[in-house]
């Protein structure tokens, strides 16, 4: 059994947490100069990635999806790359292929070429258009953080992090992402239309003869410590409790809700509940504080849980949405 830590310990961590807290506040302050409104947009997005997991942006187009990939890139100083997903694109074109070569003396030998994925921070534009071969490549790549070409492995850079779109409308030529990959995904962000005030400020703002530029915030290395200190953030036994509580009411079969019991097809499996303890943790020291609460996981409920879980037909037809079902089961937390 670990020994509790020490009040040097404690003031120590708490410190880091305050000092990551400012540092992230200039990193939104630089996001928001060239991204107008989307506010819990680019909190969720920072959360994933102080988590250390991948995101999936859902929304239609013109709503600076990609914008906001560049711009993380520029802010967090990674090397990011964007690969823009068709149903010919082969997993090679994304992971690289061997190249043969003729060296000295007549020899002849195989150099890899490293494809797209060998970024820190890679964009993946209409994930779901890639055919399935293709996002399988991609899924290892995002669950082992390396790939696997000709029998021999390649470690990808760290951090490493997949920020996917997809359009929810135009669906002709998809192929839909199996649970498996779904899974992946630390968040699912519904992305939909900036307010009034904020589409006014974007308006004027890019239309302008010049146009706000993004400024460095922080380094790889910066947000490699982070994603450490996110994990040595502090959880109370009762937002333990209250994640467990959440996911397993969300399970057919053992949640004893009546909606989740007629509706759901399948829940989510624990991977929803590492997810949830580690984007709490994140958002709480976001928001300035040192420790996460019930309402963290009340915040994150529908991006985590929304991608997780499956409706059945009948629910569907009879106008039953999946976050209809989510705000049920956070009922009991609230």
């Amino acid at each position: 059994m670990n020994a509790p830590p020490t009040q040097i310990e404690t003031d120590a961590l708490l410190g880091e947490i305050e000092a990551l807290g400012e540092t992230l506040g200039t990193v939104r302050a630089s996001i928001g100069r060239v991204i107008f409104g989307q506010t819990d947009v680019v909190e969720q997005t920072l959360i994933t990635l102080l988590a250390g997991g991948h995101l999936l942006l859902i929304g239609v187009p013109g709503l600076a999806k990609t914008k906001l990939v560049e711009t993380l890139g520029i802010v967090l100083g990674l090397d990011a790359k964007r690969v823009q997903c068709t149903p010919d694109l082969m997993p090679a074109d994304i992971l690289g292929s061997e190249v043969l070569e003729d060296g000295e003396a007549g020899r002849r030998h195989f150099r890899f070429i490293k494809g797209p994925v060998f970024a820190q921070l890679l964009m993946a534009d209409e994930i779901n258009r890639a055919s399935p071969r293709t996002q399988s490549a991609l899924l290892q790549a995002m669950q082992e953080r390396r790939v696997s070409v000709a029998g021999a492995y390649h470690d990808l850079p760290a951090p490493f992090h997949v920020l996917a779109t997809q359009n929810p409308l135009e669906q002709e030529g998809t192929y839909p992402l199996p649970e498996a990959q779904l899974d992946r995904f630390l968040l699912q962000v519904d992305v939909g239309y900036p307010d009034l005030d904020a589409e006014r400020r974007m308006l004027i703002a890019t239309t302008g003869a010049t146009s706000e530029k993004p400024v460095q915030a922080m380094t790889p290395a910066d947000l490699e410590r982070a994603q450490g200190l996110i994990r040595r953030v502090p959880v109370g036994e009762s937002v333990v409790e209250a994640i467990l509580k959440l996911v397993r009411a969300g399970r057919p079969g053992e949640s004893g809700i009546d909606i989740v019991e007629r509706h759901v097809i399948w829940g989510p499996g624990p991977r929803a509940s590492q997810a949830l303890m580690l984007a709490a943790r994140a958002r709480a020291v976001l928001d300035g504080r040192l420790a996460p609460s019930v309402d963290d996981v009340v915040a994150l409920a529908k991006p985590i849980l929304r991608h997780r879980m499956a409706l059945s037909f009948t629910a569907r037809a009879e106008g039953v949405t999946l976050d209809s079902v989510i705000e049920r089961l956070c009922e009991p937390l609230a």
